[in-house]
């Protein structure tokens, strides 16, 4: 079958620093198709695609889009000619409307003689989300109202109304519920229909398998090959993100019954209009892995929240047993040794534009304080000694934080807690848009504090990941606790999602 070729990418590279991103690669994608990207963190797949997208420039190399050289300045360039990207991480800005948002860039279309037509510009915005299924939200109002998914999604309603000849997805889905991410499978399907070409990038390999027509493979900012997904499987997918054979465990393995260690947090009839929770009660103990799972709007990320004292509770009560202390604020939490990783890991967990050395030793300064100043070198002990312990890919540790890929950046986030010697540490969606192995370091180092008696909430939308990592799970819905499951060979898929449905 003859395929017509859409983008070629020739002999690109791309460094920051010494860290060679992207060496000499050359890719080919054809028209009417759809593309998985895998590698592991690192491997070179953001910074590629960013470079079709103008948001990055190539040190060497060369584009063709549809016959014609392509060198995008910038993102507006890239629009213009076609091309649009949906990246993992927030995109649209805070401070500016819905409406505004979904023209930024585009102003053309809703300007006269360099004047806003506000009233075609809402009437636009409205026909634009009303098509996309969106319709409940409010177009003129400050894009920070809403949450995370309403966001992407938004984003993605934007891209889908440009008609782009080239979409690019970056780890959308794990920022999406199921609703979500079957609206954005049908903007795939429904591109792919119209001839046009999406590239998405995924860790979800049952997800690339039942969505691409063929898969790009990375390791270490080189090209490795290019299979079709009706050839691939998951282990053959994974031996070439790796280099070799992938073999050892990868969730627990023990199954030697109930967590019977002392009781170190309480949440006792937890009330908080504002997110949703109803007479919320549970008790963590020592060496325990509590899994909270549940759909995405249920309530169990402001839970994470609560429990960190980020978020007031109406009535109720968040209290480290031990110390005989409730958890009101951030501060009292810190204080109490809790940590706590948020699900959006570059508004909420990082400095994304300081170093790593800086957010790593952030919560823990007066380990190499003295009156009145820092200890430099010591700190920069602290910091290398906790970044490498967590085999962050790094040029140094000065270098800036934005720079790492979404699964060295996770890494930074729990060395900052490891380094403090936290004992309880609340996890959202640790695992959210990152590698197999880098999932497996992950799960490794849980059951390591596990085994060292530090306690852990894992909250997380991946059922597997609940099933395999914890001591017992509860489920959350509709604000409140409708199930608790214990560690079972014999638990499954089934037995959570009833709770949840």
């Amino acid at each position: 079958m003859n395929r017509e070729l859409l983008l070629k990418i020739n002999a690109m590279s791309k460094s920051f620093g010494t860290t060679k991103a992207i060496k000499e690669v050359t890719v080919e994608l054809y028209k009417g198709e759809v593309r998985a990207l895998l590698g592991e963190n690192g491997s070179g797949k953001s910074t590629l695609m960013n470079m079709v997208a103008g948001l990055l420039q190539p040190d060497a190399g060369s584009m063709e889009l549809a016959g014609n050289a392509y060198a995008p300045k910038n993102v507006v360039e890239a629009n213009r000619c076609g091309v649009n990207m949906i990246v993992q991480e927030m995109s649209t800005v805070e401070g500016l409307t819905v409406a505004e948002n979904l023209f930024l860039g585009n102003e053309g279309e809703i300007t006269r003689l360099g004047i806003c037509n506000k009233p075609l510009m809402h009437a636009k915005a409205k026909e634009i989300l009303h098509s996309f299924g969106l319709s409940d939200i409010d177009v003129d109002l400050d894009v920070g109202h809403f949450p995370f998914e309403q966001r992407k999604l938004i984003e993605l309603a934007k891209a889908v109304y440009a008609h782009p000849q080239l979409l690019i997805i970056d780890e959308t889905t794990t920022a999406l519920s199921q609703n979500g991410r079957d609206k954005l499978y049908q903007v795939i399907r429904d591109m792919r229909g119209d001839g046009r070409t999406v590239i998405f990038i995924s860790h979800d390999l049952s997800e690339v398998l039942q969505l691409a027509d063929s898969i790009t493979v990375f390791r270490d900012g080189s090209y490795i090959d290019t299979i079709g997904s009706v050839c691939a499987t998951e282990d053959k997918l994974k031996s070439l993100m790796v280099g070799r054979e992938l073999t050892g465990k990868y969730y627990r393995e023990d199954y030697d019954g109930a967590c019977t260690g002392e009781e170190v947090l309480r949440a006792q009839g937890v009330h908080c209009a504002d997110s949703g929770l109803a007479d919320i009660s549970f008790a963590l103990r020592k060496g325990e892995i509590m899994g909270i799972g549940g759909l995405t709007d249920s309530g169990m990320h402001e839970l994470g929240q609560v429990l960190f004292g980020a978020q007031k509770v109406d009535s109720g009560e968040v209290k480290l047993t031990a110390a005989g202390k409730n958890i009101r604020t951030i501060r009292d939490a810190i204080g109490g040794g809790v940590a706590y990783v948020s699900k959006n890991r570059d508004e909420e967990a990082l400095f994304t534009q300081d170093s790593i050395n800086n957010n790593i030793s952030i919560v823990s300064l007066r380990k190499f304080s003295k009156p009145l100043r820092l200890r430099p070198r010591a700190e920069r002990e602290f910091t290398t000694k906790h970044a490498n312990a967590m085999q962050v890919k790094m040029a140094s540790i000065h270098q800036h934080v934005s720079a790492l890929s979404g699964g060295n950046k996770q890494k930074v986030a729990l060395a900052k807690w490891i380094g403090k010697d936290s004992d309880i540490y609340i996890l959202d969606c640790p695992t959210r848009g990152i590698d197999v192995m880098v999932k497996a370091s992950i799960y490794d180092l849980l059951s390591r504090l596990k085994e060292q008696g530090k306690s852990i909430i894992l909250i997380s939308e991946e059922i597997l990941e609940l099933i395999g990592m914890s001591d017992r799970i509860l489920i959350i819905k509709n604000g409140r606790v409708s199930g608790e499951l214990h560690r079972s060979r014999e638990l499954s898929e089934e037995d959570v999602i009833q709770y949840m449905i």
